[in-house]
């Protein structure tokens, strides 16, 4: 008999029975995405860091010899143990640690040390790698969790997908409350009711959710690579591989079909709980609420508004998903495309348009000092290249007077009030930070005309200033003198009393050289000739390891052409050395490419949750229509016509689709007011790439659906016989 009902019942209400398989599908769609994404990105990160720091899980650093090797390597949990030659030194061997069980790490790595004599302190941790299996220090109070974070937004999301098929599952159950009480009536049980619906639930699931599985892998799949065309260019980004454990696919079928249960469960066990009577009374038309009005849409509307007003207040829980959705749905959609287009904004302002006319190509030589670096006038001497320049860097403090701070600094208070804990002090003197930067004769002469000075090598030039941050903010920063000008400077070496010179200043000026640098705000940055370098650097113990070429191509050069430039410097520098090299216009494509990336990731994603919502209108749409039938055949009978039937059910979509509007635009128009605040931008700059044309696209669409949906609901009512709608409901 159930059998023989349920196939029949799926037969005569496809339109419930397509609402349920949509909704399945997107849901688990969207749940198959999101596992396969999260697993993939844990891969990759998890191959990233093995990548950059190593696969090891454990080091133990001490005066270990072969017998200690065996000890480590018999310990029951331990998996293997190497000596790792490049940290092995003076401070004794090391060795990396790879265990069986990973969880067990923090109480064996004592046991082990203890084994061997040596103290705790001897061993050391991959604190980030293990992380990343949500294995931490038991002793640290602040772990990072941001994996776990990742995993309980996960679940969150799984557990809101049960509201959405829900949804689906309660219209089409409590359109038939009157014929199951009837069912119950003449002897069918509160279990075989349930069991009906979960059957009913079963049969409509099992193919959307298979189908929905492998669709999420595939789209998973194409994200990823899109991420990979996308990012190819960046610097220290290796390419993600697709990877899909079994097990994932097991995870999402099974959630999936927990969500699809429990969604069916929740109404299907309210609904087998009515006794008879109360399913038999009970109608199955729209509860309008007579006391309440619509008086915007009364006003706005007429007579219709207020009518379909009272008829959204009735489908309010029905319509709690797809209001929630859509909301979320548009309003993330504006909040991440406004966000990026600050940063957009925010990075050429500080970095693509500051920097444009200062530097074309930047390399970097690995492991080489400036007076080490023989090409420099074959880069001189290359087609297209303007001006190049040849340079180092290195860190040193200076050892400045307080008497020597400029009248204007000590007007705002001195370098204590301006550079608080940037600066150290003694009793009559501040040490301040003072980069070193190393330039190429040629570079140097170039820097002392740019600054309207006699070029000489016989001394250094100071930039001397400091950022006046009590009038100033960082975007649009204003500098004031830091010290008087002297004749002399103070170099110390970093970290260490000893190594100390003085040098003579030729020049001190608020003007930085054309490079491609950033210099901190509360420095004296010393600028030294090479010739000069040589004969000081002995008495300054400096770490430097990298030389960097700057080179600034011919006005109207092409992206083919600097391409080609860096080629051929390239060849030329790693015939000795080891390159790195950076492109100015390949840095600005891939940066646009990698924010054009996070528009459409993200807009995918906010375009799955509009598709959830709409989901849920077109099943309460069509899933309500014997419901609507009643109601509308009442209207008629006192005068509602069909042009006044289809003015309402144009009022209802308006009033779904366009509440995410009214929702969203002063809770982004807030947020983008904090954003610009925060980063001190000029509004002017955003409102003029304000994001206007996506964010339209979006919620026409959202309109559209909207619109399709009540207009096949509509339809549908408006050729039926809404005089038999009055009549007693027969059994299907």
């Amino acid at each position: 008999m159930w059998k023989d009902y349920l196939w029949s019942y799926l037969k005569n209400n496809r339109a419930c029975g397509i609402s349920i398989i949509i909704s399945a599908f997107i849901s688990t769609l969207f749940l198959s995405l999101l596992c396969s994404l999260a697993f993939n990105s844990w891969t990759y990160e998890v191959e990233n860091i093995i990548l950059e720091e190593g696969d090891w899980q454990g080091r133990i650093t001490g005066d270990i010899g072969e017998e200690d090797l065996l000890v480590i390597g018999n310990f029951a949990n331990v998996e293997k143990a190497v000596i790792n030659e490049e940290l092995s030194g003076e401070k004794g061997t090391t060795v990396d640690v790879y265990f069986i069980n990973k969880r067990t790490i923090f109480s064996d790595m004592p046991l082990i040390t203890e084994k061997l004599g040596l103290p705790e302190e001897a061993a050391d941790y991959h604190l980030l790698l293990l992380s990343r299996y949500l294995i931490h220090d038991p002793e640290d109070e602040t772990p990072p969790l941001l994996l776990t974070f990742y995993l309980i937004v996960l679940i969150m999301v799984c557990a809101s997908l049960i509201l959405i098929i829900h949804n689906s599952f309660a219209v089409s159950m409590n359109a038939r409350i009157h014929q199951f009480g009837i069912f119950s009536s003449v002897g069918a049980t509160p279990g075989q009711i349930r069991m009906c619906l979960l059957e009913e639930a079963a049969v409509l699931c099992v193919i959307p959710v298979l189908i929905g599985s492998l669709s999420g892998i595939l789209l998973s799949y194409g994200v990823i690579q899109m991420v990979n065309v996308t990012a190819q260019e960046a610097a220290g980004r290796h390419e993600a591989v697709f990877i899909y454990h079994p097990l994932v696919f097991v995870i999402t079928i099974l959630s999936a079909g927990l969500t699809t249960f429990i969604s069916a469960r929740i109404p299907a066990g309210k609904l087998s709980k009515l006794t008879p009577l109360q399913a038999i009374r009970s109608t199955d038309e729209l509860q309008l609420k007579r006391k309440k009005n619509s008086p915007v849409l009364a006003i706005l509307f007429g007579m219709e508004g207020e009518l379909a007003g009272n008829a959204l207040r009735a489908q309010r829980k029905a319509l709690r998903t797809s209001a929630i959705s859509l909301t979320l749905s548009f309003l993330g959609f504006s909040l991440i495309l406004c966000f990026l287009t600050l940063a957009q904004i925010s990075t050429s302002y500080t970095y693509f348009d500051r920097y444009q006319s200062a530097w074309d190509i930047m390399v970097t030589c690995k492991d080489t000092r400036i007076e080490d670096f023989k090409y420099l006038k074959e880069l001189q001497e290359l087609i297209g290249v303007q001006d190049s320049t040849v340079y180092e860097k290195t860190e040193a403090v200076s050892i400045v007077s307080k008497e020597a701070e400029s009248k204007e600094l000590k007007a705002l208070g001195g370098t204590l009030a301006i550079a608080g804990s940037s600066v150290s002090e003694s009793q009559d003197t501040f040490l301040v930070k003072a980069p070193v930067v190393i330039l190429d004769d040629d570079g140097f002469e170039s820097y002392c005309r740019q600054i309207g000075m006699e070029p000489g090598l016989d001394g250094a030039i100071i930039l001397n200033r400091i950022w006046d941050n009590k009038n100033s903010n960082f975007r649009y920063k204003k500098f004031v003198p830091f010290i008087e000008e002297g004749k002399t400077s103070i170099l110390q070496s970093v970290g260490q009393g000893e190594g100390a010179v003085e040098i003579a200043v030729i020049a001190y000026t608020e003007k930085e050289p054309v490079l491609r640098e950033e210099y901190d705000n509360f420095s004296l940055v010393h600028f030294i000739p090479l010739s000069l370098w040589r004969k000081i650097q002995e008495q300054l113990d400096t770490d430097r390891s990298e030389t960097y070429i700057r080179i600034l191509a011919k006005e109207g050069t092409t992206y083919d052409n600097l391409s080609e430039l860096e080629n051929e410097i390239i060849r030329l520098a790693e015939k000795s050395y080891i390159v790195e090299s950076e492109n100015r216009i390949q840095e600005k494509l891939t940066n646009d490419n990698m924010l054009q990336g996070f528009k459409l990731l993200f807009g995918a994603f906010c375009a799955l949750l509009a598709l959830i919502g709409i989901a849920n209108v077109f099943s309460n749409t069509l899933g309500f229509i014997r419901q609507r039938k009643r109601e509308f055949a009442r209207y008629m009978s006192i005068g509602l016509t069909p042009a006044g039937m289809k003015k309402m059910f144009c009022i209802e979509a308006l009033v779904i689709a366009g509440r995410p509007f009214l929702i969203t635009l002063p809770i982004t128009a807030l947020s983008v007011g904090f954003m610009i605040k925060a980063s001190f931008l000029n509004p002017m700059e955003f409102i003029v790439k304000m994001p206007v044309i996506p964010m339209a696209v979006f919620l026409l669409l959202l309109f559209l659906f909207v619109g399709c949906a009540y207009y096949i609901g509509g339809k549908k009512i408006l050729k039926s016989n809404l005089s038999e709608a009055l009549k007693s409901d027969m059994m299907v």
